[in-house]
């Protein structure tokens, strides 16, 4: 039974990859590492910031103190909101899909993006008071494709819920773009939706269920999860 929807944010809700790209790029490169466009959407896409940085550091051999990583994780969200300050493209769908389960079910959003990122996109998309629960890269100590970020934002999902009408993980359905992300809502025990936003659709196989785009979603097909 279907009794929670939970989004990713980056690649799901907004489109901001491309984006997210060029950041990695532009501040590896600042410390001398080369990240290629085929690197990152097949090694790194998925990861949340701090994990992307030291993936980078350990796949070239390179030492990463925290404070180091602190200072890289906060450049590039400097970086990130200089970009997004006049461009938010909100992927089709996106936002008669919210609308339309809002009503019906507890919505939560689990994305390794900082919790600021999340915050002012969905406000200026106008989808920030459709959600019950966020969880971002702050919250966790492991980032996907650890079932942490899933787990919690059920946990605060449930917080508002009484305490005999608790949501199951299988009772929930968590919307991916990417194999880490997937990977997650597995070990939550959750169903997962993929959109190939990111990804062709072979590469999402182990989703029970892969859509061109969320225009193609609605609640009933949700239930057939």
């Amino acid at each position: 039974m279907l009794r929670a929807v939970i989004f990713d944010f980056n690649g799901i809700i907004v489109n901001d990859e491309p984006i997210h790209f060029k950041l990695f790029q532009r501040v590896l490169g600042e410390e001398g590492i080369i990240l290629t466009e085929d690197n990152y959407y097949a090694r790194y896409l998925g990861f949340d910031d701090k994990g992307a940085f030291r993936a980078a550091h350990q796949d070239s051999g390179r030492p990463l103190t925290e404070n180091k990583l602190a200072e890289l994780i906060a450049r590039k969200a400097t970086l990130y909101q200089e970009a997004i300050r006049n461009h938010v493209e909100i992927f089709p769908g996106v936002k008669s899909l919210i609308a339309n389960l809002a009503p019906k079910l507890p919505l939560g959003v689990a994305s390794g993006a900082l919790r600021h990122e999340i915050e002012t996109i969905l406000s200026t998309a106008g989808l920030l008071n459709h959600f019950v629960a966020i969880v971002a890269a702050e919250d966790v100590a492991k980032g996907k494709p650890d079932p942490e970020i899933f787990l919690k934002t059920l946990e605060r999902l449930n917080a508002r819920q009484g305490k005999s009408n608790q949501i199951d993980p299988a009772d929930c359905v968590a919307i991916e773009d990417s194999k880490e992300g997937i990977k997650a809502v597995r070990r939550a025990g959750m169903k997962c939706l993929a959109v190939t936003n990111s990804h062709p659709a072979e590469l999402l196989a182990e989703a029970h269920t892969v859509v061109k785009s969320l225009e193609e979603v609605d609640f009933e097909l949700l239930q057939t999860l």
